[in-house]
């Protein structure tokens, strides 16, 4: 089963916004191209940013603009806007209750689950849209010193 990459290429929207607001036309055939794939996917996730509020769009114009200010937009914010009340993890349900592993699983599970899903929520609350760009800023910055470094 293939995962989705919804929640990590919202983030990627988003961040492209703040990043490349003014510098280059925020269409969505160019933020297809950075995240690598197609403009629609990009405008069907940006009118879902848009309903929860995260990005402001209009309609035929390729300005979008973040809602809020990046450290008010929190990675937990984008996972609800994208993912709704999902549970990250799945459990099978259809297991042979009179195996001791298929018959305990699931609630064995389900306690793990949950403590597990708490902390990745927390932890995404706590994480700010402003914390992604910053590091993505000091990751470019690392590179294009090796590059300057490489060619010297």
């Amino acid at each position: 089963m293939k995962i989705s990459t919804r929640f990590s290429d919202s983030i990627h929207i988003l961040a492209f916004i703040d990043i490349y607001q003014g510098i280059i036309p925020l269409t969505s055939n160019n933020i297809a191209s950075s995240i690598e794939t197609s403009p629609v996917v990009v405008r069907r996730l940006m009118s879902t940013l848009n309903k929860a509020g995260l990005i402001n769009t209009t309609h035929g114009t390729a300005d979008p603009e973040l809602a809020k200010a990046t450290k008010d937009i929190s990675l937990y914010d984008v996972f609800l806007a994208i993912e709704g009340d999902a549970p990250l993890f799945a459990i099978d349900e259809r297991t042979n209750p009179q195996c001791i592993v298929g018959g305990n699983i699931q609630e064995t599970l389900n306690e793990y689950y949950h403590q597990a899903e708490t902390a990745a929520k927390a932890k995404l609350a706590a994480t700010s849209l402003q914390d992604i760009i910053d590091t993505i800023r000091v990751k470019q910055a690392r590179k294009e010193a090796l590059q300057r470094k490489k060619q010297s």
